[in-house]
């Protein structure tokens, strides 16, 4: 897949300023495992840490089928 330019926050959580989105939501779920973010008693509901809700609209819970759709902005559309 091909890498897009990503925003200032998305930026700043992955470190790099272009991935593509199949990279960036295993990057995502990677971080989300490592601090152990998914709810215990329902696995699909992340708990958003504050690095996670700079990228999640300042959620304090997401489904898991929510992040592709949360993501969307903050790839920057070329031409």
């Amino acid at each position: 897949m091909k890498a897009l330019p990503v925003s200032p926050a998305m930026k700043k959580f992955l470190g790099v300023p272009e991935i593509s989105r199949s990279e960036a939501v295993k990057k995502i779920w990677d971080y989300i495992k490592l601090h152990e973010l998914q709810n215990p008693a329902n696995k699909r509901e992340i708990q958003c840490d504050e690095k996670l809700k700079t990228i999640f609209a300042g959620k304090d819970k997401v489904g898991m089928l929510e992040i592709a759709k949360l993501l969307s902005p903050h790839f920057i559309k070329t031409k």
